[in-house]
């Protein structure tokens, strides 16, 4: 005599397959319900006040605020003449490592403490470990890199 080929996993998803067939058939006959009965009213509105943030209620008309289309600028405004700032690209800073043998090394900037790599192919001076020098950023393979590196 064989076994019956009904495991406890076939029958829990077969029960479960069969109540979500009732579920659905009882959310559409409660669907078909609502619209006999003339269910839009029951549609639920979202106003935005004068701050931009949603509620339930409308906003009040006195806190309207007029603008006319022509005080609304679109892009972004046209530079002028004295708005730019002036970027000075020589920046100065001092040698925290420097190899010779193996040249390369790292300088600090003294406005933001930040390390930059050099090179000696960058280099206008010889340079050595805690010397003051001026020079250059420029983008390199790993980040900013320090160029037209000399002495001050």
């Amino acid at each position: 005599m064989a076994k019956s080929q009904q495991t406890f996993n076939k029958s829990e998803k077969e029960k479960k397959r069969l109540k979500k067939r009732e579920d659905k058939r009882k959310k559409m006959e409660a669907r078909k319900l609502e619209k006999e009965q003339g269910g839009t009213e029951n549609i639920p509105f979202a106003y935005v006040d004068q701050f931009g943030n949603l509620s339930d209620s409308p906003p009040d008309p006195a806190d309207k605020i007029k603008v006319k289309a022509k005080n609304i600028v679109l892009g972004v405004p046209k530079k002028e003449e004295g708005d730019e700032e002036e970027f000075d690209p020589i920046r100065k800073g001092k040698v925290s490592y420097y190899d010779n043998s193996k040249g390369f090394g790292f300088i600090i900037d003294t406005e933001d403490q930040e390390k930059y790599f050099c090179h000696v192919s960058g280099l206008l001076d010889e340079i050595q470990e805690n010397d003051k020098v001026q020079f250059e950023l420029e983008k390199g393979q790993r980040g900013m890199n320090a160029v037209r590196v000399k002495l001050i």
